[in-house]
């Protein structure tokens, strides 16, 4: 297996495929990145047609068990990000 693909890599290839300089790759990655961060964080779904979904997820609070002890702890509500690839990612890495 490759190692993954880093923000500096990231930032090189959209620069090459774009044909721009490193700098305004990078002040365009992070403007996307900023963009899909801001909007998850008011409540909204980011749909990229084609590449997919990125929407917020919520889990209420509930009660669980140490596996060591047996003991009863609680568990927080939390809210988490979740990625459902579009159809034409899922087809490009099949």
């Amino acid at each position: 297996m490759e190692k993954p693909l880093n923000k500096q890599e990231l930032v090189a290839a959209v620069a090459d495929a774009a044909d721009l300089t490193k700098t305004q790759a990078g002040e365009a990655v992070d403007a996307v990145f900023s963009t899909i961060e801001k909007t998850l964080a008011g409540k909204q779904e980011v749909r990229l047609i084609g590449f997919g979904t990125f929407a917020i997820a919520t889990r209420k609070a509930t009660t669980g068990r140490n596996p060591r002890t047996g003991e009863e702890i609680k568990i927080p509500a939390s809210t988490s990000v979740r990625f459902k690839p579009g159809k034409s990612l899922k087809d490009a890495v099949s």
